[in-house]
């Protein structure tokens, strides 16, 4: 270690105090220097000769440093409290939209599940909070209804095998009537009848003909009506294969049940209000009230930085789907929407959060927020200029990116600052 003459112990001592403190002790110094000078004069001759010999000449410190400037002793433990970094740039935002956000339903994807028919709720098969799949079952209902569109079927089931029945016999009408006429008009030709069989015959024809086509007809219709039948079964979720079957209500799409109001043994006769509500989470939106003064920054499809309360330290993008037409005559903000992925189902309705819209970038000088020291109007930095030796810079700031400033003015990109210990420094 380096052993340090008296003058430059006395330069260091004196460098750690303040203006006030360096001021002090001058004056003791320099009271101390004026007794020394009256004593030498008025002592006596061998006093002096013996003060020439012994005496130490009390030494001046020199003003080594200026009042922005703080040295700190090689050897001492503060520079181990003492963290330095280069100043850095980043890309900031130019114009920048902020505005308070919140995780809503999308309500393109809400399905309100409602009653096929009136009966009594036999069985629950899923309740609150639970994530079905599209065709799931969610009740079973034991309905006169399922009676009511087994007999219809049934019905055109029949309606379809007597009109099957009613074409044969008219086509067999028609078939012995053509043959009948046959004969007869060979026999008219051959004067062996007489006129009049032969029309009659024709008309017998004729007549068997638009049975024919008659009873084709209610074949078709009966055909529609089983479809329709089936159709209906197949609605309620029935096989068709027996009477008392139990009617099936299921899962229009897949998503989360976040409304329910069905118990088992309940009967139901409302079939208009919906029992259960099913939400697809997978995909949410994002609503934020933005300034009148300020929406003609944002467009549709421009791209959103999202932070949420719920989760502090991560930042969500998103597009602008769509911006309302109408204006809040109260709070003068206009509604804008976007949708926010949400595969993990992570972002729950009415979650609170900020959006940001950066509309251009520039390349700034920044520095931690703890590198910046603020206090009567006017902003400080300490710069290294080399070991153990800092002067104190006043910096002009802007915009605050998270935990980072920008510098506008008084250091540079590549200057060394101190980021933490800057107060200790300013206590000196």
């Amino acid at each position: 270690m380096r052993n340090y003459t008296i003058k430059e112990k006395l330069l260091i001592i004196f460098s750690l105090f303040n203006g006030k403190e360096k001021l002090f002790i001058a004056t003791i110094i320099i009271v101390v220097i004026v007794g020394g000078v009256w004593a030498f004069n008025t002592s006596h001759n061998s006093t002096a000769n013996t003060l020439s010999n012994n005496t130490l000449i009390p030494i001046i410190p020199e003003t080594i440093e200026k009042s922005d400037l703080v040295i700190i002793p090689p050897d001492s433990p503060k520079l181990e409290q003492i963290h330095i970094q280069e100043v850095q740039t980043l890309e900031l935002p130019k114009d920048e939209l902020t505005a308070p956000g919140k995780i809503e339903i999308n309500p393109n994807r809400v399905s309100r599940v409602v009653l096929p028919v009136t009966g009594q709720i036999v069985s629950v098969q899923a309740k609150i909070g639970d994530r079905v799949e599209q065709g799931q079952t969610l009740i079973e209902i034991q309905s006169p209804e399922a009676n009511s569109a087994m007999s219809a079927y049934l019905q055109a089931e029949n309606g379809i095998k007597q009109a099957q029945v009613e074409i044969v016999k008219a086509q067999t009408d028609v078939a012995k009537s053509q043959a009948d006429l046959e004969r007869l008009k060979d026999l008219y030709e051959h004067n062996a009848v007489a006129q009049k069989e032969v029309l009659n015959t024709q008309n017998t024809l004729t007549l068997a003909n638009a049975t024919l086509d008659s009873t084709k007809s209610a074949l078709q219709q009966a055909h529609t009506i089983r479809q329709e039948a089936a159709h209906r079964l197949e609605l309620l979720g029935l096989s068709g294969e027996h009477f008392g079957e139990r009617i099936k209500v299921h899962a229009p799409t897949s998503g989360k049940i976040l409304e329910m109001s069905i118990a088992p043994g309940e009967y139901r006769s409302d079939t208009t209000t919906s029992f259960m509500t099913i939400t697809d989470l997978s995909r949410v939106r994002v609503t934020s009230d933005v300034p009148e003064s300020l929406i003609r920054f944002i467009a549709v499809g421009d791209k959103l930085e999202i932070t949420l309360t719920a989760y502090p330290n991560e930042v969500f993008t998103a597009r602008v789907a769509r911006i309302l037409d109408t204006i809040d005559p109260q709070s003068r903000t206009v509604k804008v929407q976007a949708d926010l992925d949400n595969p993990n189902e992570r972002f729950k309705p009415d979650m609170f959060g900020t959006i940001k819209l950066k509309k251009a970038t520039e390349v700034a000088v920044v520095l931690p927020t703890g590198a910046v020291i603020q206090g009567n109007g006017r902003s400080t930095v300490f710069m290294e200029e080399s070991k153990g030796k800092f002067k104190e810079v006043e910096v002009k700031t802007g915009k605050q990116k998270d935990d980072l400033l920008e510098i506008l003015s008084g250091v540079k990109a590549g200057d060394r600052v101190v980021v933490e210990g800057a107060m200790l420094l300013k206590a000196q």
